[in-house]
């Protein structure tokens, strides 16, 4: 899996990282990797063709469950108010479809699919 691979090599692709301090839905695009470091863990995001995630590493590897097709509700501040337009953003939550809520994210990257190696 190409999300596998980028976990693998990340420091090889340092150089096509785009940094965003918000990553909407609207702009990824099928094989594109999001990588959100939260306060706690690092979660590995590769988008599907179907509208949901291949996610690995955090709560998913601790569980022995990665890498597994979820979908992503969006970002919270903590409480109820959810922004579902986010994968990803500094200072919010990350929250999965299954309700596993994810310390705050401190850092975002995204790996466009379509970068040459």
């Amino acid at each position: 899996m190409a999300f596998i691979r980028y976990k693998q090599n990340l420091e090889k692709i340092v150089n096509r990282i785009i940094y965003y301090k918000q990553v909407y839905k609207k702009d990824l695009q099928c094989g594109d990797l999001v990588i959100a470091f939260t306060k706690n863990s690092e979660y590995y995001i590769s988008v599907l063709e179907s509208g949901s995630y291949l996610v690995m590493g955090g709560w998913f590897d601790k569980k022995g469950l990665s890498p597994v097709e979820i979908e992503i509700r969006g970002c919270t501040w903590g409480g109820n108010i959810i922004k579902i337009d986010i994968i990803a953003a500094c200072g919010l939550h990350l929250e999965f479809r299954n309700g596993l809520r994810t310390t705050v994210v401190k850092k975002v990257v995204v790996c466009r699919g379509n970068a040459k190696n």
